[in-house]
């Protein structure tokens, strides 16, 4: 192979069934790219060659890869990237999944079938099967994306601000709250626990408000542990988010988890982007609880 491009750049969709992949090359289709679905892997090197040969080809080109290409086949997918990449092509690899009762509740929403599925072989077992085909996709995934708690709105949104950003090369940092008891986000770099700190849930005028609202701003502001808590916080992320950025990371997903994802974790991630937001342009905030359906 003798690809020597060096404007082009590809970006490698993949995941799971049903978790927004199809969405996703929607989206970025609407955003000038040149968007192949379902690519056997081993075309993907004489794809590029091509966009190479031809003056007036795309320089932008998605291509979303997925448990349909042979069994095994998947395996040799790293080294092809990275030869890739070695040849002056910019790849990134995204990864969408979701939880499998999502998955399983979507498929019957749709009444598609699994393309992994059987007669020897349910909905559950193929899902299974597919996260473990995948997996030399997902390892080498520059961003990971679980899309359980997304509206389609939300993901196309997402999809625009993290995997196209107009940040001239910039990081882009997404400061996420949610509750520990719908899960821990699988896309999360960093999680940090807050439920050690005075919950306003258990103050009867406050429960019913949320971490944006001032009674329970007030209520936090004046805890002497929510106050050290920040301070660690954005003492431990001013030192280290410098230190992501220099490696040319193009993501990281700091999420801040308190029980119900409501009060606590809304209150810091909203103190988290109000500091660093002076710093660095691309910030983004997520509240998981309050922004699903």
């Amino acid at each position: 192979m003798t690809v020597e491009s060096e404007s082009l750049r590809l970006i490698v969709i993949s995941g799971r069934s049903g978790s927004g992949k199809s969405t996703a090359l929607h989206v970025l289709e609407d955003l000038g790219f040149t968007c192949i679905d379902n690519l056997p892997a081993g075309l993907l090197p004489p794809l590029v060659e091509q966009l190479r040969d031809n003056p007036e080809g795309a320089n932008r080109l998605a291509v979303g890869i997925d448990a349909r290409n042979l069994m095994g086949k998947l395996d040799e997918f790293p080294e092809t990237l990275e030869h890739l990449e070695r040849a002056g092509v910019s790849c990134e690899v995204v990864f969408f999944d979701a939880r499998t009762p999502i998955l399983i509740r979507r498929y019957s929403e749709t009444r598609r079938r699994h393309p992994l599925s059987s007669r020897q072989r349910d909905l559950k077992q193929a899902l299974s099967l597919e996260r473990e085909v995948l997996d030399p996709i997902a390892s080498i995934a520059n961003l990971q994306i679980d899309t359980s708690n997304m509206t389609l709105h939300q993901l196309r949104d997402l999809i625009v601000k993290q995997v196209v950003p107009d940040s001239g090369g910039a990081m882009t940092i997404v400061f996420h709250s949610f509750g520990y008891k719908h899960g821990v986000p699988v896309d999360a770099d960093y999680v940090f626990d807050v439920r050690c700190l005075p919950n306003p849930y258990w103050i009867q005028e406050l429960r019913n408000f949320t971490g944006h609202d001032q009674p329970v701003v007030e209520f936090l502001e004046s805890q002497t542990e929510v106050a050290a808590m920040l301070a660690d916080l954005i003492g431990f992320l001013s030192r280290w988010l410098p230190r992501f950025a220099a490696t040319n990371r193009s993501y990281l997903n700091i999420a801040v988890g308190c029980t119900g994802g409501q009060h606590r974790s809304v209150y810091l991630v909203d103190r988290l982007y109000d500091h660093f937001r002076e710093q660095s342009p691309e910030i983004q905030v997520r509240h998981r609880e309050l922004d699903s359906p």
